[in-house]
């Protein structure tokens, strides 16, 4: 077998959406799971969007994801003069033509008429369809345009190429035939002749269809009666991306295409082009969507769709890494997977060919799972950055240190730290239903003001007397044991939740928690 090569080739436009890095994913895995190259192209031929503060993005990306590219980046807007190049062959040796299209004059290739020389067409059927006697067949150098009845009598407009009315004839109301397209063909894409037919009753032709196939999704076919010849040069001169795109791919030798599927109709066009430039086909793999709940294309309207969205929020690049590799793919029995197992596992045949549904509670957990397994250097270094931005932050790294580990198994985004602010200072409960529910019971100011004078007795770094301190309490106010922990958790912290309270109160301190304890009670409570 030749040498594997696959290539990510994004457009940078903007920021980096999961849906394309989750394609650079697997044209990597499957690269390096095959001993092959991962190359980078960087599509920047839209000269209004492409700006280079999106392509520095899409590199810090790459390099925080660990998605290591061989061989220099190609930039696309470096071959223009090439993509012309081509496109004038193409023109040359007649699979494209000029047409002018409105006050535009554009470059298009043409489906191929020569059928039989085609591997990727193959004959369908033969078809006859009725004519609205309202509007004219017309046919000349860009194409077969008509209109068929629908079940209510009303014009259905179609169009297509020639090919895809290959053996075309033309019959009027008495079944004579006052038409064939095939014995007009040249003069028509010569621009000597075009066709209005207005007396017209009925067509009949043969369909073709063109195919390939698709490594996830099996083989693939569209009738060439549903295509249009395809635009490659733009009126401004520049080429387009299928031109481009196509150029670019031999240019770089690639092996694979590994996409998404919003490219299938492409493909069904490149795979023509590629025949008329001679060259071979490359394989084509295409991905399934990722969606939202509804089953509709994920987006920014469903909440985080950018890379960079992901990494401000605390996600780690392992665990994204991760998550997005198990959107179409499974590495077994377990989610988690290594880098290094899945580049082991990964293979194109297994991808699903179903949608792949974005699940932001699973991706939540999973990075939970990540930040566990971090020691607590490692997690520390990861949280700084962001509690060094917090207002409430005074400065004392011993106590972020301790704060860290204890928080480390409890935290599933780096982010949540910002809540660690009443390790550092007091913090007043916001939370009016909270408040109420916990602190609004009759009886309760009395029970946490003798809870901290029982505190003030014992040792807060011996977890058992601090335990046995709160259950005396609660017992001395008529309360179960262990009845009074969560309000004094509330009064101490304002947080409904979090670390052990043993742990909690002895690293808040003696003196601070009981300070704080007497301070929330007393505004409060119920008088």
């Amino acid at each position: 077998m030749s040498e594997v090569r696959v290539r990510f080739a994004p457009s940078p436009t903007g920021n980096v959406h999961i849906g394309n890095i989750r394609a650079a994913i697997f044209n990597y895995l499957f690269a390096r799971n095959m001993g092959g190259k991962f190359l980078l192209r960087v599509e920047d031929t839209d000269k209004e969007r492409s700006t280079q503060e999106a392509v520095d993005a899409l590199l810090e990306c790459m390099e925080w994801l660990g998605l290591d590219y061989d061989e220099t980046p190609l930039y696309q807007s470096t071959q223009e003069q090439h993509h012309l190049d081509i496109a004038k062959s193409l023109q040359d040796k007649g699979h494209a033509y000029r047409f002018v299209k409105g006050e535009n004059e554009v470059t298009l290739f043409r489906m191929p008429w020569d059928l039989e020389n085609y591997s990727c067409i193959r004959k369908i059927d033969q078809q006859e369809l009725a004519l609205h006697a309202d509007v004219a067949l017309e046919v000349d150098a860009g194409g077969v345009r008509f209109a068929t009845i629908s079940r209510k009598g009303k014009a259905v407009p179609m169009e297509a190429c020639h090919a895809g009315y290959k053996d075309l004839k033309v019959f009027d109301a008495d079944g004579k035939e006052i038409f064939d397209l095939n014995s007009n063909y040249e003069s028509i894409i010569n621009d000597e002749q075009n066709v209005n037919i207005t007396d017209g009753s009925k067509i009949t032709w043969t369909r073709h269809s063109v195919f390939f196939n698709d490594i996830i999704k099996g083989e693939l076919s569209k009738p060439l009666d549903s295509m249009k010849d395809l635009v490659i040069v733009k009126s401004n001169g520049s080429p387009l991306f299928h031109l481009a795109n196509i150029c670019d791919d031999i240019t770089q030798n690639m092996s694979h295409i590994i996409r998404g599927d919003d490219h299938v109709e492409n493909t069904y066009r490149h795979v023509l082009i590629y025949a008329a430039l001679g060259e071979k086909t490359p394989q084509y793999a295409h991905l399934p969507m990722i969606v939202n709940k509804q089953g509709k294309p994920y987006s920014k309207r469903d909440g985080d769709a950018f890379v960079g969205d992901f990494r401000t929020k605390g996600y780690t690049a392992e665990c994204l890494f991760n998550y997005l590799l198990l959107l179409g793919w499974s590495p077994g029995d377990e989610e988690k997977c290594s880098r290094e197992d899945a580049i082991k596992l990964f293979q194109l045949e297994k991808v699903k060919s179903t949608a792949a549904q974005m699940d932001m509670d699973k991706l939540f957990n999973l990075n939970g799972q990540y930040l566990d397994e971090l020691n607590d250097e490692e997690f520390l270094s990861l949280v700084s950055p962001f509690v060094k931005e917090y207002s409430w932050y005074n400065g004392d790294e011993k106590l972020l240190k301790t704060v860290s580990s204890l928080m480390k198994s409890r935290t599933k985004l780096v982010t949540q730290s910002e809540t660690w602010e009443y390790y550092f200072q007091l913090v007043e409960p916001s939370d009016e239903k909270l408040i109420k529910k916990i602190l609004g019971k009759e009886g309760m100011k009395e029970a946490l003001l003798g809870c901290a004078e029982t505190l003030a007795t014992i040792d807060f770094n011996n977890s058992s007397e601090l335990e046995q301190a709160l259950k005396t309490s609660a017992e001395n106010a008529g309360l179960n044991p262990g009845k009074l922990n969560q309000p004094v958790r509330f009064c101490v912290t304002s947080a409904n939740g979090g670390a052990d309270l043993m742990d909690t109160l002895a690293l808040i301190g003696k003196e601070e928690s009981i300070k704080r304890l007497k301070h929330n009670a007393e505004k409060f409570c119920l008088a």
